[in-house]
Protein backbone atom coordinates (compact mmCIF):
# COMPACT_ATOMS: atom_id res chain seq x y z
CA UNK A 1 0.00 0.00 0.00
CA UNK A 2 1.36 3.91 -1.37
CA UNK A 3 2.35 5.66 2.09
CA UNK A 4 -0.60 8.44 2.36
CA UNK A 5 -0.09 11.53 4.50
CA UNK A 6 -3.43 12.37 6.15
CA UNK A 7 -5.28 15.44 5.31
CA UNK A 8 -7.93 17.66 6.30
CA UNK A 9 -11.25 16.34 5.72
CA UNK A 10 -10.04 12.65 6.67
CA UNK A 11 -11.43 10.32 9.53
CA UNK A 12 -10.25 8.15 12.03
CA UNK A 13 -11.73 4.81 9.93
CA UNK A 14 -10.50 6.34 6.28
CA UNK A 15 -9.38 8.94 3.50
CA UNK A 16 -11.85 11.52 1.80
CA UNK A 17 -12.56 10.65 -1.13
CA UNK A 18 -11.44 13.49 -3.47
CA UNK A 19 -11.50 12.35 -7.48
CA UNK A 20 -14.58 10.16 -7.62
CA UNK A 21 -16.96 12.01 -9.85
CA UNK A 22 -19.17 14.94 -8.81
CA UNK A 23 -22.38 12.96 -8.74
CA UNK A 24 -21.01 10.59 -6.85
CA UNK A 25 -20.43 13.24 -4.29
CA UNK A 26 -24.00 14.24 -5.26
CA UNK A 27 -25.65 10.83 -3.91
CA UNK A 28 -25.53 11.41 -0.03
CA UNK A 29 -27.15 14.71 -0.51
CA UNK A 30 -30.21 13.20 -2.81
CA UNK A 31 -30.26 10.19 -0.72
CA UNK A 32 -29.12 11.16 2.84
CA UNK A 33 -29.75 7.86 5.29
CA UNK A 34 -28.67 4.86 4.52
CA UNK A 35 -31.80 3.31 4.40
CA UNK A 36 -32.75 5.57 1.64
CA UNK A 37 -29.87 3.67 -0.80
CA UNK A 38 -30.25 0.29 0.66
CA UNK A 39 -30.79 -2.63 -2.35
CA UNK A 40 -31.70 -5.60 -1.51
CA UNK A 41 -29.81 -8.72 -3.59
CA UNK A 42 -30.73 -12.56 -3.21
CA UNK A 43 -28.74 -15.06 -4.95
CA UNK A 44 -28.75 -18.76 -4.11
CA UNK A 45 -24.75 -20.22 -4.47
CA UNK A 46 -23.53 -23.82 -5.61
CA UNK A 47 -21.76 -25.25 -3.07
CA UNK A 48 -21.47 -28.73 -4.12
CA UNK A 49 -17.31 -28.28 -4.70
CA UNK A 50 -16.76 -26.07 -1.06
CA UNK A 51 -18.84 -28.68 1.04
CA UNK A 52 -16.57 -30.92 -0.54
CA UNK A 53 -13.39 -28.71 0.43
CA UNK A 54 -14.24 -27.98 3.50
CA UNK A 55 -14.81 -31.02 4.93
CA UNK A 56 -11.61 -32.09 3.40
CA UNK A 57 -10.47 -29.07 5.68
CA UNK A 58 -11.98 -30.73 8.84
CA UNK A 59 -9.85 -33.74 8.36
CA UNK A 60 -6.29 -32.01 7.76
CA UNK A 61 -7.12 -30.22 11.49
CA UNK A 62 -9.47 -27.25 10.48
CA UNK A 63 -12.06 -28.30 13.32
CA UNK A 64 -15.21 -26.64 12.50
CA UNK A 65 -14.24 -24.52 9.41
CA UNK A 66 -17.00 -23.64 7.66
CA UNK A 67 -19.36 -21.52 5.05
CA UNK A 68 -19.28 -18.53 7.63
CA UNK A 69 -15.51 -18.16 7.20
CA UNK A 70 -15.41 -19.12 3.61
CA UNK A 71 -17.74 -15.89 3.04
CA UNK A 72 -15.83 -14.04 5.37
CA UNK A 73 -12.78 -14.73 3.50
CA UNK A 74 -14.46 -14.18 0.06
CA UNK A 75 -15.62 -10.83 0.87
CA UNK A 76 -12.30 -9.92 2.12
CA UNK A 77 -10.63 -11.48 -1.39
CA UNK A 78 -13.39 -9.38 -3.38
CA UNK A 79 -12.07 -6.23 -1.08
CA UNK A 80 -7.97 -6.50 -2.63
CA UNK A 81 -9.76 -6.61 -6.26
CA UNK A 82 -12.70 -4.04 -5.86
CA UNK A 83 -11.42 -1.52 -3.01
CA UNK A 84 -14.79 0.25 -3.79
CA UNK A 85 -16.49 -1.86 -2.03
CA UNK A 86 -14.75 -1.48 1.52
CA UNK A 87 -15.90 2.60 1.26
CA UNK A 88 -18.28 3.68 3.84
CA UNK A 89 -20.52 7.58 3.72
CA UNK A 90 -20.11 9.68 6.47
CA UNK A 91 -21.35 13.95 6.86
CA UNK A 92 -22.75 13.49 3.81
CA UNK A 93 -19.28 12.50 2.44
CA UNK A 94 -17.61 8.95 0.65
CA UNK A 95 -14.29 7.76 2.65
CA UNK A 96 -12.09 4.79 1.92
CA UNK A 97 -12.05 2.50 4.67
CA UNK A 98 -8.06 2.05 5.71
CA UNK A 99 -9.11 -1.42 7.33
CA UNK A 100 -11.40 -4.48 6.70
CA UNK A 101 -13.63 -5.25 9.88
CA UNK A 102 -16.22 -7.69 10.03
CA UNK A 103 -18.94 -7.93 12.68
CA UNK A 104 -20.91 -10.40 13.71
CA UNK A 105 -23.84 -11.70 16.52
CA UNK A 106 -22.89 -14.31 18.93
CA UNK A 107 -24.00 -16.31 22.06
CA UNK A 108 -22.09 -17.18 24.98
CA UNK A 109 -23.63 -20.63 24.79
CA UNK A 110 -25.86 -22.58 23.01
CA UNK A 111 -28.94 -21.32 25.93
CA UNK A 112 -31.53 -19.90 24.73
CA UNK A 113 -31.49 -17.59 28.11
CA UNK A 114 -28.27 -16.52 26.99
CA UNK A 115 -27.76 -12.69 25.64
CA UNK A 116 -26.22 -12.14 22.18
CA UNK A 117 -23.05 -9.57 21.58
CA UNK A 118 -21.62 -8.42 18.76
CA UNK A 119 -17.59 -9.41 17.69
CA UNK A 120 -15.60 -6.91 15.53
CA UNK A 121 -12.67 -8.47 13.82
CA UNK A 122 -9.88 -6.74 11.98
CA UNK A 123 -8.22 -8.10 8.50
CA UNK A 124 -5.78 -7.50 6.03
CA UNK A 125 -6.87 -7.41 2.38
CA UNK A 126 -3.95 -10.59 2.10
CA UNK A 127 -5.44 -13.05 4.38
CA UNK A 128 -7.11 -15.78 3.40
CA UNK A 129 -9.85 -18.10 4.57
CA UNK A 130 -6.86 -19.67 7.10
CA UNK A 131 -6.71 -16.61 9.00
CA UNK A 132 -10.18 -16.03 8.76
CA UNK A 133 -10.38 -18.88 10.52
CA UNK A 134 -7.61 -18.29 12.99
CA UNK A 135 -8.80 -14.77 14.10
CA UNK A 136 -12.90 -15.18 14.31
CA UNK A 137 -12.06 -18.77 16.43
CA UNK A 138 -9.73 -16.36 18.28
CA UNK A 139 -12.43 -13.37 18.88
CA UNK A 140 -15.53 -16.13 19.72
CA UNK A 141 -13.34 -18.35 21.84
CA UNK A 142 -12.84 -14.85 23.84
CA UNK A 143 -16.47 -13.97 23.73
CA UNK A 144 -17.03 -17.59 25.14
CA UNK A 145 -14.86 -18.27 27.56
CA UNK A 146 -14.96 -14.73 29.52
CA UNK A 147 -17.62 -13.49 32.19
CA UNK A 148 -16.74 -10.29 31.83
CA UNK A 149 -18.58 -8.01 29.14
CA UNK A 150 -16.75 -6.87 25.58
CA UNK A 151 -16.45 -3.23 24.79
CA UNK A 152 -19.47 -3.14 22.87
CA UNK A 153 -21.60 -4.41 25.93
CA UNK A 154 -19.53 -2.17 28.53
CA UNK A 155 -20.52 1.19 26.41
CA UNK A 156 -24.22 0.11 26.18
CA UNK A 157 -24.26 -0.58 29.93
CA UNK A 158 -22.90 3.01 30.75
CA UNK A 159 -25.79 4.27 28.57
CA UNK A 160 -28.55 2.51 29.92
CA UNK A 161 -28.44 3.37 33.25
CA UNK A 162 -28.87 7.35 32.28
CA UNK A 163 -32.12 8.81 32.09
CA UNK A 164 -34.52 8.23 29.39
CA UNK A 165 -33.84 11.92 27.95
CA UNK A 166 -30.40 11.78 29.07
CA UNK A 167 -30.20 8.68 26.52
CA UNK A 168 -31.57 10.57 23.60
CA UNK A 169 -29.61 13.65 24.29
CA UNK A 170 -26.41 11.02 24.20
CA UNK A 171 -27.50 9.63 21.16
CA UNK A 172 -28.29 12.86 19.56
CA UNK A 173 -24.95 14.30 20.72
CA UNK A 174 -23.13 10.78 19.35
CA UNK A 175 -24.90 11.33 15.94
CA UNK A 176 -23.41 14.77 15.76
CA UNK A 177 -20.00 14.07 16.50
CA UNK A 178 -20.48 10.75 14.05
CA UNK A 179 -21.20 13.04 11.02
CA UNK A 180 -17.92 15.27 11.43
CA UNK A 181 -15.75 12.21 12.67
CA UNK A 182 -15.13 13.75 16.19
CA UNK A 183 -16.28 10.41 18.03
CA UNK A 184 -13.77 9.11 20.56
CA UNK A 185 -11.61 5.45 19.02
CA UNK A 186 -12.92 4.25 21.79
CA UNK A 187 -16.47 4.23 20.86
CA UNK A 188 -15.79 3.89 17.04
CA UNK A 189 -13.65 0.31 18.07
CA UNK A 190 -16.88 -0.87 20.40
CA UNK A 191 -19.38 0.40 18.36
CA UNK A 192 -21.41 -2.62 15.71
CA UNK A 193 -22.64 0.18 14.02
CA UNK A 194 -18.78 1.01 12.51
CA UNK A 195 -17.18 -1.67 10.06
CA UNK A 196 -16.70 -2.97 6.82
CA UNK A 197 -19.72 -5.69 6.70
CA UNK A 198 -22.06 -7.57 9.57
CA UNK A 199 -22.98 -11.05 8.37
CA UNK A 200 -25.55 -13.47 10.55
CA UNK A 201 -25.07 -17.27 10.02
CA UNK A 202 -28.96 -17.86 10.03
CA UNK A 203 -27.79 -21.60 8.92
CA UNK A 204 -26.67 -22.12 12.33
CA UNK A 205 -30.88 -21.83 13.25
CA UNK A 206 -31.81 -23.82 10.73
CA UNK A 207 -33.55 -21.43 8.88
CA UNK A 208 -33.63 -19.27 5.51
CA UNK A 209 -31.31 -16.16 5.03
CA UNK A 210 -34.05 -12.86 5.52
CA UNK A 211 -33.06 -9.12 4.59
CA UNK A 212 -31.61 -6.71 7.47
CA UNK A 213 -31.63 -3.33 6.78
CA UNK A 214 -28.59 -1.77 7.72
CA UNK A 215 -28.23 1.07 10.29
CA UNK A 216 -27.94 4.73 9.52
CA UNK A 217 -26.13 4.98 12.30
CA UNK A 218 -22.26 4.49 12.05
CA UNK A 219 -20.56 3.28 8.42
CA UNK A 220 -21.80 -0.08 7.78
CA UNK A 221 -22.17 -0.52 4.25
CA UNK A 222 -23.04 -4.08 3.89
CA UNK A 223 -24.98 -6.71 5.28
CA UNK A 224 -25.41 -10.44 4.43
CA UNK A 225 -27.20 -12.94 5.94
CA UNK A 226 -27.10 -16.74 4.47
CA UNK A 227 -29.57 -19.60 5.29
CA UNK A 228 -29.04 -23.30 6.09
CA UNK A 229 -27.63 -26.16 3.15
CA UNK A 230 -30.12 -26.89 0.97
CA UNK A 231 -30.16 -30.13 -1.39
CA UNK A 232 -31.77 -29.74 -5.24
CA UNK A 233 -31.82 -32.66 -7.73
CA UNK A 234 -30.83 -31.14 -10.95
CA UNK A 235 -29.87 -32.81 -14.48
CA UNK A 236 -27.14 -32.13 -16.04
CA UNK A 237 -26.50 -31.43 -20.05
CA UNK A 238 -26.18 -35.77 -20.37
CA UNK A 239 -29.71 -35.73 -18.96
CA UNK A 240 -27.81 -37.19 -15.24
CA UNK A 241 -29.62 -36.59 -12.27
CA UNK A 242 -27.31 -34.49 -9.89
CA UNK A 243 -27.66 -33.93 -6.07
CA UNK A 244 -26.44 -30.70 -5.79
CA UNK A 245 -26.16 -28.41 -2.62
CA UNK A 246 -27.02 -24.97 -2.06
CA UNK A 247 -27.04 -22.10 0.51
CA UNK A 248 -29.19 -19.23 0.01
CA UNK A 249 -27.89 -15.64 0.54
CA UNK A 250 -30.03 -12.33 1.06
CA UNK A 251 -27.32 -9.32 0.98
CA UNK A 252 -27.96 -5.18 1.72
CA UNK A 253 -26.03 -2.92 -0.01
CA UNK A 254 -25.41 0.42 0.15
CA UNK A 255 -25.63 2.35 -3.12
CA UNK A 256 -24.34 4.96 -2.31
CA UNK A 257 -20.51 4.22 -2.38
CA UNK A 258 -20.56 2.21 -5.66
CA UNK A 259 -23.13 1.66 -8.23
CA UNK A 260 -24.99 -1.04 -9.77
CA UNK A 261 -22.35 -2.00 -12.64
CA UNK A 262 -19.39 -1.96 -9.29
CA UNK A 263 -21.62 -4.18 -6.91
CA UNK A 264 -22.21 -6.59 -10.14
CA UNK A 265 -18.44 -7.29 -10.39
CA UNK A 266 -18.15 -7.97 -6.95
CA UNK A 267 -21.08 -10.53 -6.78
CA UNK A 268 -19.40 -12.17 -10.48
CA UNK A 269 -16.30 -12.50 -8.21
CA UNK A 270 -18.35 -13.96 -5.57
CA UNK A 271 -20.09 -16.88 -7.70
CA UNK A 272 -16.94 -17.17 -9.43
CA UNK A 273 -14.93 -18.24 -6.27
CA UNK A 274 -17.74 -20.26 -4.76
CA UNK A 275 -16.89 -22.46 -7.70
CA UNK A 276 -13.06 -22.49 -7.27
CA UNK A 277 -13.09 -22.30 -3.34
CA UNK A 278 -9.47 -22.68 -3.34
CA UNK A 279 -8.45 -19.39 -4.24
CA UNK A 280 -9.44 -18.35 -0.83
CA UNK A 281 -6.78 -20.37 0.55
CA UNK A 282 -3.96 -18.55 -1.32
CA UNK A 283 -2.78 -14.70 -0.56
CA UNK A 284 -3.67 -12.73 -3.44
CA UNK A 285 -0.92 -12.01 -6.23
CA UNK A 286 -2.01 -8.49 -5.95
CA UNK A 287 -4.01 -5.35 -4.27
CA UNK A 288 -5.50 -2.78 -5.64
CA UNK A 289 -5.65 0.42 -3.66
CA UNK A 290 -8.72 2.70 -4.13
CA UNK A 291 -8.82 5.43 -5.80
CA UNK A 292 -7.87 9.33 -4.01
Amino acid sequence: MSRYKRRYGDRKEGRLLRSIPPFSKFIPYIMPQRNDRMVNYEESFEITALDRRLRALRVEGYKGIGILHFIIAVYIRCISMLPAANRFIAGRRIYARDNIEIIMAVRRSSDPNETETTIKVQFEPTDTIFDVYRKMNAKIEEIKTSDENNNTEDVAEAFSKLPRFLIRFVILLLRIMDYFGWLPQSIVDASPFHGSMIITDLGSLRIGPVYHHIYNFGTLPVFIAFGAKRHAYELDRHGKVNDNKYIDTKMVLDEGIVDGHYYAQMLQAFRYMFAHPEIVENPPTRVIEDVF
